[in-house]
């Protein structure tokens, strides 16, 4: 009878054709391939984005995606050529990176569009700063954001607060520590904390920190004796591959890789591909020549989207083409975080456990990628980590064995449970009630979600 989840994936490693956009009609491939013409061409609005794909954007959905950015959208819209060139413009309406780098209002629900906990930064990563700009949650583990841009800026971005151009439904924070400033803040304090031993750069996207910006960061870092891992973090590399092809890039992780490799520190990149026909030959190519390099590892942390990769099909897929073709490791796929806007998108997490059993045993063990829940005030959590589960109402009970730096003279922080909720409109008719009269959320969320 076969399997249900067939191999190999019926799909080609190829890079589609970009004249086939009339935008791109004509562009060569010394053009195409060139990360200063990719980021001069990067799509900044609908105009720019009906110009790239012409009249093969149905009309309806450019509207929809323009009520979408003055209704509802918490990112402003930045796209590669390259991310575009990926869409599948047969069906742009299905297509799965247009529903979360274009996201349309049809898209998302018009019922409960947002969840009454929804917040903007819904992990809290701001209160956890032990400077600006450097989240402590874990124990030896820190999130230094170098900078709040990104050569892309998806929909469901989990700090759509900081990161990008205030849109009408949000008005951005900003650091207000000078960025040089910061950055020499942030290696202060891991210099006279030395229990921390794993430094996720990231942002933003260190794609749009200068090399001779983020080189020195780096380096400094890893003259500090007690980092041990080092793991720069990258959008970009799916959505702007050609970045990572620049001969000045290239020089200036090579001396990174080669120095990491000297002390024993662990160097790796993390990327962000959240379907199959994101991976493409341009980007195996980049992930080659940092392996060359001497990077440890290139992972890549996807987020579970409906609508996007909600199915086991979907994610094995895109396992096998990382794996197989872009030697890519699946690592982790984080579940929507809790921000507005976000509920046509998310799971419960009731759905991410089927998931996780349904792509088991297809996929190497160690190239089988987690599915993990990002508790508010706690952390990755496996989803099947769940300490108790209120299936009616949609709320997750979990547990944490460590404090984060809000809570060092916390007492009862490794005894109470944290809260993690599923979208409402999956909740059984007593469920949906429930929160009905115990929200004071409209079905509508309006208005401006100001700092």
């Amino acid at each position: 009878m076969g399997q249900p989840l067939p191999y190999p994936p019926d799909r080609a490693y190829a890079e589609p054709d970009w004249n086939r956009l009339p935008g791109f009609h004509g562009v060569t491939r010394a053009d195409w391939e060139s990360a200063t013409w990719q980021r001069r061409h990067t799509i900044k609005n609908l105009r720019e984005f009906k110009a790239a794909l012409g009249g093969l954007l149905p009309d309806d959905l450019a509207v929809s995606i323009g009520q979408d950015q003055e209704r509802r959208a918490t990112m402003s819209m930045l796209i590669p050529p390259q991310m575009v060139n990926t869409m599948d413009v047969s069906d742009l309406w299905r297509d799965p990176v247009r529903r979360y780098m274009a996201p349309a209002l049809a898209d998302r629900r018009t019922d409960w569009p947002s969840h009454p906990n929804s917040s903007r930064d819904s992990l809290h990563e701001a209160d956890m700063w032990a400077v600006e700009g450097l989240t402590h949650r874990y124990p030896t583990k820190v999130l230094a954001e170098l900078l709040s841009t990104c050569p892309q800026y998806c929909g469901h971005c989990t700090r759509m607060d900081l990161v990008g151009n205030d849109v009408p439904q949000v008005d951005k924070l900003k650091f207000t520590v000078p960025q040089k400033d910061r950055h020499g803040q942030i290696l202060d304090y891991l210099r006279r904390t030395p229990a921390v031993r794993d430094v996720v750069v990231s942002g933003g996207d260190i794609a749009n920190l200068h090399i001779t910006q983020l080189e020195p960061f780096v380096d400094a870092l890893l003259d500090i004796p007690s980092i041990r891992d080092i793991r720069l973090a990258s959008k970009g590399l799916i959505g702007i591959p050609q970045h990572f092809l620049q001969d000045d890039v290239l020089r200036g992780m090579e001396r990174l890789a080669k120095k990491a490799f000297e002390r024993g520190v662990d160097l790796a990149l993390h990327c962000h591909a959240n379907h199959a026909e994101q991976i493409t030959p341009l980007v195996g190519r980049a992930v080659h020549r940092l392996l060359e390099l001497g990077f440890r590892d290139v992972r890549n942390q996807g987020v579970l989207l409906r609508g996007v990769n909600a199915t086991a099909g979907d994610l094995v897929e895109l396992c096998f083409m990382l794996l197989d073709h872009a030697k890519i490791m699946p690592y982790y796929f984080y579940m929507c975080d809790m921000i507005p806007n976000a509920e046509h998108w998310r799971l419960g997490v009731f759905e991410a456990q089927q998931l996780q059993h349904d792509i088991m045993g297809y996929l190497p063990g160690f190239a089988t990628p987690r599915l993990v829940c990002d508790v508010p005030f706690v952390g990755k959590r496996w989803v099947h980590q769940v300490t108790d589960y209120d299936r009616e109402r949609g709320i997750s009970y979990w547990t944490k064995n460590y404090r984060t730096g809000i809570e060092e003279d916390d007492p009862t922080a490794l005894s109470r449970t944290y809260e993690y909720y599923d979208p409402i409109y999956l909740l059984p008719a007593a469920g949906q009630a429930w929160w009905r009269a115990h929200s004071s959320a409209s079905a509508e969320v309006e208005g401006t979600l100001s700092p």
